[in-house]
This record gives structure tokens, C-alpha cells and sequence, in this order.
């Protein structure tokens, strides 16, 4: 979910600063983004996404190992900053073979993966000597199951002979938690969530989430399902935890590393985690309401 409630500006002493004629004009929203690049960056995204989601989901599911790949790289490169060295090279041919093993064969390539994933980080991080050892092997463990794992719940659904239902399922929820968190939080966000970690989340930006979201769940429930109502409900409330928990746990990690984004790669967006943040953990929630709860 994105960061809603934007901070006052601070007016210097006398009253109102005069833009000068050499200011750039502002373009950013109150939430401090510059709208039109996100805007710009998030439909261009969607058409990618949802092109290759209905068209052809072999291409797809490559997608997903191409921004998951980039996603490493970036956590990588942020952990770099303080010192831990995530061994780069097992992660991501485990992210390979997790995501793609995951649509081939199902859930247990996925484990098997995992697996062997850890294993092979362990190895390869012998090679570096024992200074920081359990440290850089912890990272890329968990580095592995933050991104390719839970991204793999993703391909999981994609497999499924109405895959492409699914996987939209996912994204149509999450989008609506995270613009009716937005939405709420910049115009009537007064009442912070969680301070230490993320300033600008609001309650009322939550009470956004949910109302969208379960709109969303709902209408994907009954029009692409055929599902109960109720069903919708369950998906759009797991959707928004997911993706409220998700936006958090990103939060305090990056507090944790001192850095703003994951990088500067997104304009508008800052990095791919940046976006990937809510969508992440919200995948196995998502797959697991589907699996046992709409569909069954």
C-alpha cells in the first residue's frame, strides 16, 4: 500500500515563501510523489502485465522471473550499504528455478526449490571466508523467501486452467487496497497507524483499503468465479492484510537500511520492490482464499 498522508511543508519565518521564477513547477502530489511520472510508469506496467496475463502466460510467467530477478538485485544492492554481502548468484538461479518450477510441476518444485536454494547460498558463501558468514547466508535466505518464494505462489496460480483469472484476482484486489489507501489517507488521513515505521499510513487510509478491496474482491468473486458474494468479501479482506502487512514490513526494512527506495528505477514508483512490496505477501493468502474458499 502506498504511503498516503503527506507531511505539512514547513513555511519559513514571515509567512509564505514566494515560488522564484527559477523554481521548477511542482508536480507533486500531496503525498510528495510526482503523479504524472507514476501515473505514466504504473499504466505503462499494467498493460505489460495484463497483456502477457491474458494473451500468452508462458510470457508471463517469464515476466515474473525477469522482475523478480531485478527485485534481488535491488535488496542486494541495498543491503550492500550496510555491509552484508547477499550471495548474489545461487539466489537468483534459485529464483529461476523456483518460479518457473512452481508453474511447471506445482507447489512442490516450489519447496524443492526453496530448498535447494538455501543450500546452495550456504555453499557458495564457503567460498568468501567466515567473517560475516551467518550473516550473509541468513540475508540470502532470507532474500530468497521474501521475493522467489512468495512470488512463486503468483505462478502457482497462473497454472491453473483459469490461471489468468486468478493472477488478476491478485492484482485487481491489491491495486484497490493500495488506491483506496491512497486516496483516503491524502484527503482525510488524520490519525497515524504505525509512526515508527511509516508516518504517512493513516487509519483512515486502512478504512480506504478495505473499502475498495472488498469491492474489488467481490466483483472479481462473482463476475469472473461465479462465486458467492461472501467469497469476494474473504479475498478482499485477505487481499488488503496482505498488502497493509506487506507495505510495512518494506517500510522497516528499508528504516532498517537507511535508504528511501529500493532504487531509483521506477520514476514516480522509486524501485521494483517499491511496488512489489504489497503484492508479495499478499500472493499465498491470495492463492490459498482461491484454492479453498471461491473456486472450490
Amino acid at each position: 500500500m502506498t504511503d498516503e498522508q503527506a507531511e505539512p511543508p514547513e513555511a519559513p519565518p514571515g509567512g509564505k515563501r514566494r515560488r522564484a521564477a527559477s523554481d521548477p513547477p511542482r508536480r507533486h502530489g500531496r503525498a510528495g510523489r510526482d503523479l504524472r511520472a507514476a501515473t505514466a510508469v504504473g499504466v505503462g506496467l499494467a498493460v505489460v502485465v495484463l497483456c502477457t496475463l491474458f494473451l500468452f502466460i508462458p510470457a508471463f510467467v517469464g515476466l515474473v522471473v525477469l522482475v523478480m530477478l531485478v527485485a534481488v538485485w535491488e535488496l542486494a544492492t541495498a543491503m550492500s550499504q550496510r555491509g552484508v554481502a547477499v550471495p548474489v548468484v545461487p539466489v537468483m538461479l534459485g529464483a529461476v528455478l523456483m518460479l518457473v518450477g512452481a508453474f511447471a510441476g506445482g507447489g512442490s518444485p516450489l519447496m524443492v526449490g526453496l530448498g535447494l536454494t538455501v543450500l546452495a547460498v550456504g555453499t557458495w558463501r564457503l567460498g568468501d571466508g567466515r567473517d560475516g558468514y551467518l550473516r550473509d547466508v541468513a540475508a540470502g535466505v532470507f532474500t530468497s523467501a521474501y521475493i522467489p518464494f512468495l512470488a512463486g505462489f503468483a505462478t502457482l496460480m497462473a497454472r491453473a486452467d483459469d490461471g489468468h483469472w486468478r493472477v488478476f484476482a491478485l492484482l485487481a484486489v491489491v491495486v484497490a487496497s493500495d488506491v483506496g489507501g491512497y486516496t483516503a489517507g491524502v484527503f482525510t488521513g488524520r490519525h497515524p497507524m504505525a509512526p515508527s515505521v511509516s508516518p504517512k499510513k493513516s487509519w483512515e487510509g486502512l478504512g480506504g483499503s478495505i473499502l475498495l478491496g472488498v469491492g474489488a474482491g467481490v466483483a472479481v468473486a462473482v463476475l469472473a468465479f461465479d462465486a458467492a458474494w461472501w467469497t469476494g468479501v474473504v479475498l478482499g479482506l485477505v487481499g488488503v492484510v496482505g498488502a497493509t502487512l506487506g507495505d510495512l514490513g518494506e517500510s522497516m526494512i528499508k528504516r532498517d537500511l537507511g535508504v528511501k527506495d529500493m532504487s531509483s528505477l521506477l520514476p514516480g514508483h522509486g524501485g521494483l520492490m517499491d511496488r512489489l512490496d504489497s503484492l508479495l505477501p499478499t500472493a499465498p493468502l491470495v492463492w490459498l482464499v482461491l484454492e479453498y474458499v471461491v473456486t472450490t
